[in-house]
């Protein structure tokens, strides 16, 4: 059995969502694979998204950024955590270089989580970044305003160069050199979307919409808003703890037994934060999306610019999204057409990259 390990971000759940969709794709070629995950994502978030074998490795392997809800960012809790983790010392990277090799890993990917590079660089086994942002990047956004921030750009400017590889994947932020540039790269539905409906209790000709926030849960005070929208379903992850229906609204605890591409793929349309997972998902269902932007978030720009030109959609301040005036657009956003999407998942094409690489690979994992 050959073993791979995946060190990937614990920001939101974009990251894990993505690197899950890697791991199928390959799994689904190569079924004798097994995965070594270290994350800080909850190990359930694996137990549903990804079929095959793995192991949960609990590490922190980013900081990435502090977040006091879905949609704004805790800056000094960022530059705290920031100064604890960076610059990466013996005591955190050669414990996991030592645990890799005992594992008999060929590789390390990484999603965005620079300590996997400094792992595979001290375990002499090669590295794959996987990234539609890096974060020195998103760091450059902030270090405007707080010059704090330029200590931890170089360093990891420098330390994403030195991967073995880099994959970047569509809706990138900004192009780099790279050994693949991929379409999206998403999670793909299991159930067919009448199944879900009949499931949720929902007809087949009703409209419905998915409220989402990613992978943090938040509570909206426009509910009441929208129990007096005839001939609308919503379906709301994280806002309840058990689950319940109540008239037109279905709310989903933070997890649920759905999984959520066929969530996205049973509705109609989307209303959401501009998370990874979450437009790709749309993307791939073809559904048109609403989303909140976040100002300061450098991705946005991009996220934005995708919807508008790839799925369809509009933009929703932050203000009329919790305010519940976004309703009003609503007949808008839902007579958007949908799309069948024909292309390749992104997802595939970095399992054919990197079983390439695997087979052509010598007996000391070097691939180059």
């Amino acid at each position: 059995m050959t073993h791979l390990a995946y060190f990937i971000s614990p920001h939101g759940f974009g990251h894990a969502a993505r690197a899950a969709a890697v791991m199928s794709a390959l799994h689904a070629q190569e079924p004798a694979l097994r995965f070594e995950i270290f994350t800080r994502v909850p190990r359930w978030f694996f137990d549903d998204s990804l079929r095959g074998n793995f192991t949960f490795h609990p590490t922190l392997t980013d900081i990435g950024l502090a977040q006091e809800s879905a949609l704004a960012e805790n800056i000094p809790q960022t530059l705290r955590r920031l100064k604890t983790f960076f610059p990466f010392d013996h005591a955190r990277v050669v414990p996991l270089a030592q645990r890799v090799t005992r594992l008999k890993c060929r590789l390390v990917m990484c999603d965005i989580a620079p300590l996997g590079i400094a792992v595979a660089r001290a375990a002499n086994i090669p590295s794959i970044l996987i990234e539609n942002f890096t974060w020195d990047w998103i760091y450059e956004g902030y270090a405007r305003d707080d010059a704090r921030f330029l200590t931890y750009i170089g360093y990891l400017r420098d330390l994403f160069k030195s991967a073995d590889y880099h994959i970047q994947t569509e809706p990138v932020c900004k192009y780099r050199a790279a050994d693949l540039v991929t379409r999206p790269v998403s999670r793909e539905p299991r159930m067919p979307a009448r199944q879900i409906r009949q499931q949720l209790g929902i007809s087949t000709r009703a409209r419905v919409v998915l409220i989402t926030m990613g992978g943090i849960p938040q509570q909206h005070a426009f509910l009441d808003r929208l129990t007096q929208i005839k001939g609308v379903h919503f379906v709301i992850p994280g806002n309840s703890h058990h689950g319940e229906k109540r008239g037109n609204l279905i709310l989903l605890p933070h997890r649920s037994h759905f999984y959520h591409p066929d969530l996205v793929n049973a509705c109609d349309a989307v209303i959401g934060k501009t998370g990874y997972s979450t437009v790709v998902e749309a993307y791939r269902a073809g559904i048109p999306f609403g989303y909140i932007s976040r100002a300061r978030f450098r991705e946005a720009a991009t996220m934005a610019t995708f919807i508008q030109d790839a799925i369809g959609g509009f933009e929703i301040s932050a203000a009329d999204f919790e305010g519940g005036r976004w309703v009003a657009r609503l007949p808008d956003l839902l007579a958007l057409p949908r799309y069948e999407r024909r292309e390749p998942n992104g997802a595939d094409q970095i399992a054919d990259f990197i079983l390439s690489m695997l087979a052509h690979s010598g007996n000391d994992g070097s691939t180059r």
